[in-house]
C-alpha cells in the first residue's frame, strides 16, 4: 500500500515503520494516525513479520507531537474523535503480539512520547529529548500519556512530567524507567538492529505469550495475572516451537522456531 505519511520497509523478520514528516517533526495528524494504525493491523497480520521498529524520518525528532495546526480548528467533538483515534492506535501497538522497538534519536514530545511508550521497548540516542508539554498550550495528554506515563514511571513522575511540561534527557527517562537503554547517537542503529534481530530469532509464539502475560495479567490482581501466567505456561505446550526449543537444548544446538 502507498502511503504519504510513513513509509515501511522490511528486513527479514524485522519490519520498520517510518514516521515521515520531517517538515513538521513527524507531527501527527489525523491522515498519519490513520495511516499508522492501518501499518500495524496488517503487521500484526503477516506471520513473516516478528518484530516491528517505530521511528521518525531525520535526526532531529522521533515525533514532536501532535499536529498543533490541525487541532487547533477542532471542535470538543472533532477533539475527542482525534483523541480516540490517537488511543486506538496505542493500544493496537500495545497489543500487537509481537515486539514493537521504539528507535527514539530526537524530539519526543506530547503525542510523540505517548506513541514511545505504547511501543514494548524503548532504545534512545543520548540526544533525545521526551516530554508532555500539553499543560503550557491549554491541553493535557489524549493518547493515553496520562495512562501510560503512570504505569511506567510511577505517580510523582507522571504528575510532575505532566503538570510541568517541562522536557527530559533520555538519561532522565531511563532513570524514570520510560526507556529501556540510551546510546550515543552513531550507536543507535547498531543497538536497534541487534535488538530487533535478537527477538526476531525468538519462538513468536512465545513472545507473544509474555507480552500478554504482562500486559494483560499486569492489569489485573496478583492471583489473577498468576493464574494468566499458568494458563499461557501451558499453552505454549502444544506448539512445536517448545518442543524444538527444549531438544535443541538438550541437543546443544541453535534452536529454528517457526511460529507453530
Amino acid at each position: 500500500m502507498a502511503y504519504r505519511n510513513i513509509e515501511v520497509a522490511d528486513r527479514g523478520a524485522v519490519r520498520t515503520i517510518t514516521v515521515a514528516r520531517p517538515d513538521k517533526l513527524n507531527a501527527l495528524n489525523r491522515d498519519t494516525l490513520n495511516e499508522l494504525t492501518l501499518a500495524f493491523a496488517q503487521a500484526a497480520q503477516e506471520d513473516s513479520v516478528r518484530v516491528v521498529v517505530l521511528t521518525g524520518n531525520g535526526e532531529k525528532a522521533f515525533v514532536a507531537g501532535a499536529d498543533i495546526a490541525e487541532m487547533n480548528g477542532y471542535t470538543p467533538v472533532q477533539a475527542q474523535g482525534f483523541s480516540r483515534t490517537g488511543q486506538r492506535l496505542m493500544s493496537l501497538i500495545e497489543r500487537l503480539g509481537k515486539p514493537v522497538i521504539a528507535r527514539i534519536q530526537g524530539f519526543a514530545l506530547g503525542g510523540g512520547m505517548e506513541l514511545a511508550m505504547a511501543c514494548h521497548l524503548r532504545i534512545a540516542s543520548e540526544k533525545a529529548k521526551f516530554g508532555q508539554p500539553e499543560i503550557n498550550l491549554g491541553l493535557i495528554p489524549g493518547f493515553g500519556g496520562t495512562q501510560r506515563l503512570l504505569r511506567l514511571a510511577g505517580r510523582s513522575a507522571a504528575l510532575e512530567l505532566c503538570l510541568t511540561g517541562a522536557p527530559i534527557s533520555a538519561q532522565r527517562a531511563y532513570e524514570l524507567g520510560v526507556v529501556n537503554r540510551v546510546v550515543a547517537p552513531e550507536a543507535l542503529d547498531e543497538a536497534v538492529t541487534a535488538l530487533a534481530d535478537q527477538l526476531a530469532a525468538a519462538a513468536p509464539l512465545a513472545a507473544a505469550g509474555i507480552l500478554d502475560a504482562v500486559l494483560q495479567g499486569g492489569e489485573a490482581g496478583l492471583d489473577q495475572g498468576l493464574e494468566f501466567e499458568t494458563q499461557g505456561f501451558a499453552l505454549v505446550f502444544s506448539t512445536e516451537d517448545m518442543r524444538e526449543g527444549t531438544r535443541a537444548f538438550l541437543d546443544k544446538r541453535k534452536p529454528e522456531f517457526k511460529g507453530r
